[in-house]
């Protein structure tokens, strides 16, 4: 029976991706991958996102990028466009009252699923059967139902001669006397086993989804492992995302032009191109004005602009190198800027200057008005969020772009395989959204930041974190400066401080607020931090976080994260703390604090410590606002 489950695009993109298992009322589903994300003639469903060329550059992606595909629910249940597809997994059921596991019995009664009834039992009390809760997860990014027969007969010798079938009821799963474990039993040859929720499988399947039949997928040998793991389990699902922000030139197209519309149709462009011809091109560029209602002075002037190389206009592009484009682009002035506009910062550093404080004045309002060096209100932006793959049981990186590796306490090293959209690469484009916010931007005075990091402790627990992140070969879908620099410690601290205080006083959900983290010693030095929130509405937000960056309202909302740093909750346990979180990566950083919510950060929750930005409690470091006022 079809189903519509409605999901947000956002989701599509994150923890409900490809090959994500989601749960629809009291049914699990996993979602098949993007080459099942197509009309009925087979072409992809989603829409261009167009504009995007210089981002596809930067981040080192040749595909397209495209939104998922649409669809909406009319009446007595028919389904206007096209829907992401999904499977019923796992495909083995349990019942609650017997323990007898069933394969699949939801095709098993037409009748039933007609009326939407869900299948039962046949035993005694006609129980409701559950999907099972467990699941086989390889780390090469392979997933499958747990082989319930095998593990049953495992140990018995009588059971050799019992054959699997699925077409029979025969096993059963139950709690034993104590409630703390499972056993397997077959009731046909008697045969019983201890079921281990946590067991490992000899690695085979390692690469094939629930969807994909054997015919064109053999089996892979693999010296890894496979893991049973609950359908909740946190390592059975990494998401892969990037996240870039759109900037000129291509944040600047006027949507709706006559060279918005002949960019954005490759089909008219391309005739254009096999017209060699004067007189065969000219009736063409006509038709084209005709359609664009417009004149054909208009069209030709498109065209040509196209064609010397619009938008970018052989702009040379190095890939990783997107975020100094985005500060640049922050902190210079844009010439002749629009609301209308994909990106749009209104500086407020002249207008931060002019507000003064009396010489004597040593206020936090005060030292940061000598910290802060540029003030940007950003009342638009346009975000771009990319779906890069998934990994399963393990999620840690060797580089800033593939996955690799990552080491259990209890297991030998699994190596994690990142699984694209697609699964082979055989598709022309990865599934992608565009989100509009707002946001506030900042940097902080370099005059003071070179005093403060010569103070010889900063160094000392840079370091320390270093050997440690080195330890756990952890890395992030955005990398910070390797090796680590007090700077970026600094910066990522105070932007987790800087949206827990947005929270508290501005009535900002913390989760709705992402971060963006400028920083590079060297010649051309950076040290900003963009907050922003984003929505998938082409309006955008409601403005009120751009508000916050005039100069008065951020000097108050400023010198009030100074001033909430300064204690925890947990201080001083969480000052004095050696080492907090996951491989011990963050120091004076806990949830009463500095910790955020996971969608907010780019690094996980780590890499954070408060004692950067108050100093710490032996006077080793000194409050980073200590140096604003010195000469």
């Amino acid at each position: 029976m079809n189903r519509l489950i409605p999901t947000r695009w956002s989701h599509l993109l994150s923890f409900s991706g490809v090959g994500a298992l989601v749960r629809a009322d009291e049914d699990l589903y996993v979602i098949k991958d993007i080459g099942h994300w197509t009309t009925r003639d087979g072409s992809p469903a989603g829409e261009i996102i167009g504009y995007v060329d210089l981002l596809r550059a930067t981040l080192g992606i040749d595909r397209e990028l495209r939104q998922p595909p649409l669809a909406r629910e009319l009446a007595k249940g028919r389904i206007d466009g096209t829907c992401v597809p999904a499977l019923r997994f796992p495909r083995w059921t349990r019942c609650p009252n017997c323990g007898l596991l069933h394969w699949r019995p939801w095709p098993y009664d037409q009748k039933l699923a007609a009326a939407d009834q869900p299948p039962r039992c046949s035993c005694e009390r006609r129980s409701r059967l559950q999907q099972v809760t467990w699941v086989v997860a390889h780390p090469e990014g392979g997933l499958r139902d747990v082989p319930w027969h095998s593990l049953a007969h495992r140990d018995a010798d009588a059971g050799r001669n019992c054959a699997a079938d699925r077409e029979q009821v025969y096993l059963r799963l139950r709690r034993d006397r104590t409630g703390l474990s499972w056993s397997l039993s077959c009731d046909r040859c008697k045969a019983r086993a201890r079921f281990d929720t946590q067991g490992r499988l000899a690695g085979n399947v390692p690469r094939r989804q629930p969807w994909q039949g054997s015919g064109n997928h053999p089996l892979i040998d693999s010296e890894q492992k496979s893991l049973i793991l609950e359908v909740n389990d946190a390592r059975l699902y990494f998401p892969r995302v990037r996240a870039a922000l759109v900037i000129p030139p291509e944040s600047r197209i006027r949507r709706g032009s006559v060279l918005d519309l002949l960019y954005s149709n490759p089909a008219q462009r391309a005739e254009l191109e096999d017209q060699r011809f004067p007189l065969a091109r000219k009736g063409l560029l006509h038709r084209l004005a005709g359609r664009y209602r417009c004149d054909v002075a208009e069209v030709e002037a498109a065209w040509s602009a196209i064609e010397n190389g619009w938008p970018l206009y052989g702009q040379s592009v190095t890939p990783g190198s997107l975020l100094a484009k985005e500060f640049k682009a922050l902190t210079e002035p844009i010439a002749d800027l629009t609301d209308g506009e994909d990106f749009v910062p209104r500086h407020q550093s002249d207008a931060w200057r002019t507000l003064s404080r009396p010489a004597d004045d040593v206020s936090n309002e005060a030292r940061v008005l000598a910290g802060v060096d540029r003030l940007v209100a950003v009342t638009r932006l346009r975000e771009i969020r990319i779906f890069m793959g998934f990994t399963r049981v393990a999620q840690n990186f060797d580089d800033g772009l593939r996955p690799t590796s990552a080491t259990h306490d209890d297991s030998p090293e699994s190596i994690a395989q990142l699984v694209p959209p697609d699964l082979d690469d055989s598709q022309d484009w990865l599934p992608a959204i565009e989100l509009f916010g707002e946001g506030i931007f900042f940097t902080l005075d370099e005059g003071m930041l070179a005093r403060w990091v010569g103070q010889p402790g900063l160094e000392t627990r840079t370091a320390t974190l270093q050997q440690r992140l080195e330890r756990t070969g952890m890395r992030f879908s955005d990398d910070p400066p390797l090796p680590l620099t007090p700077r970026f410690i600094l910066l990522h601290t105070l932007a987790h401080l800087l949206i827990r205080q947005l929270e508290a006083q501005a009535g900002y959900p913390a989760a709705s607020i992402r971060e963006r983290i400028y920083c590079a010693d060297g010649p051309e030095p950076m040290a900003g931090i963009l907050v922003y929130v984003a929505v998938p509405d082409v309006v955008g937000s409601l403005g009120g976080l751009a508000e916050l960056a005039e100069p008065k309202p951020f000097l108050r909302l400023l010198a009030s994260v100074f001033d909430h740093a300064d204690w925890c909750s947990l201080d001083p346990v969480c000052s004095e703390h050696a080492g907090q979180g996951p491989s011990q990566l963050n120091f004076a950083a806990c949830h009463a604090c500095a910790l955020v919510p996971d969608t907010s950060c780019a690094f996980a929750n780590l890499l954070l410590d408060r004692s950067f930005v108050r100093g710490d409690l032996l006077g080793e470091i000194r409050p980073l606002l200590d140096f604003a006022a010195q000469e």
